[in-house]
């Protein structure tokens, strides 16, 4: 398990049970279970206090968080038959974006995703999540694929922003993430999209640009990271908590600007904690968002996704 730095108490209760465990493990006449289970009742009830009040700032934290699940095993849990989708038939492809056909609930759809890997090798590979131009070019592809047939779409959003590299910027970044939103905006066809850690600026939004828009109760969704945010207003990135406050980017905030329509509820320390029961209820909210579009026309969805985010925002300053 890797501890946050607001969970360094629960940490070291936590190691103590475990530390009392393996003793009796190598020394099978030692019973240690009752004093274990008692640290156990007590980590149990610091985690439920930790995580009933977190700030913005911790929020940025367990999005983060790099046992949380990624795209990967969503796609492996909820979709059948997936099918990848390689290249943007121009440079290269992409491995910050994986995307591709497959079944969901046995229909097909399409389903697109930022992937940041679970290692260091693979994290290299995946460059953290963070998209070059060939990757939002082949997510481009795949939404011209999905109208073309009609296809539902899926996209899972999980990265801290789009690449700011000098060759991404030379293969025309800001266009790529333009058209990518472009496209969000005209295909006709129910596009959903889940916020499952981070989601970070233009490189989010254009996979979010959707009908419906879910987060996961700990994700994070803003404009600019907190250390950025605070780098430029108070040119002092170690006033990233003040950001974070600022920026208003947690899933509550962001549901009460209407920016997005539901929040899925996370096992209590993370999805970190409870993967399975994570990813089951990221399903359960694909599904459900899915559902109340299927049956309506490609004008009136269209419609819909451009009525929602003229609206956004509007919510919360009227209130």
């Amino acid at each position: 398990m890797n501890y946050l730095e607001f969970e360094k108490p629960l940490s070291e209760i936590e190691g103590k049970a475990e530390e009392l465990r393996a003793m009796a493990r190598s020394n099978k006449q030692m019973d240690v279970e009752k004093e274990a289970a008692q640290l156990d009742a007590k980590a149990a009830t610091m985690l439920r206090d930790m995580y009933k009040n977190l700030t913005p700032w911790q929020k940025c934290l367990v999005a983060r968080h790099p046992d949380r699940p990624h795209c990967m095993a969503y796609i492996d849990a909820l979709f059948t038959e997936f099918t990848p989708l390689a290249g943007d038939r121009n440079f290269a492809d992409d491995h910050a974006v994986m995307g591709g056909l497959a079944r969901f609930n046995d229909a097909p759809v399409v389903v697109i995703g930022h992937e940041k890997g679970h290692d260091t090798k693979t994290r290299i590979e995946r460059n953290f999540g963070m998209a070059r131009p060939e990757g939002y070019r082949k997510a481009v592809r795949l939404l011209d694929l999905a109208h073309r047939f009609g296809l539902p779409v899926v996209t899972l959003v999980d990265t801290p922003g789009a690449y700011p590299g000098k060759g991404a910027e030379e293969r025309g970044q800001s266009e790529a993430i333009a058209r990518s939103t472009q496209k969000c905006l005209e295909i006709g066809v129910p596009l959903v999209s889940v916020i499952i850690g981070e989601g970070g600026s233009g490189g989010a939004v254009a996979f979010a640009t959707a009908n419906r828009i879910a987060m996961l109760e700990h994700s994070v969704y803003s404009v600019i990271s907190p250390e950025g945010c605070a780098s430029i207003l108070w040119k002092d990135s170690d006033k990233m908590r003040e950001a974070a406050e600022a920026l208003r980017l947690t899933a509550q905030d962001l549901q009460k600007l209407g920016v997005i329509d539901r929040i899925i509820t996370e096992p209590v320390g993370g999805a970190q904690r409870g993967k399975k029961d994570t990813i089951a209820a990221v399903g359960k909210a694909i599904e459900a968002m899915l559902g109340g579009l299927v049956a309506m026309k490609p004008d009136a969805l269209i419609k819909d996704r451009r009525a929602k985010f003229i609206a956004m925002g509007s919510k919360g300053l009227a209130a």
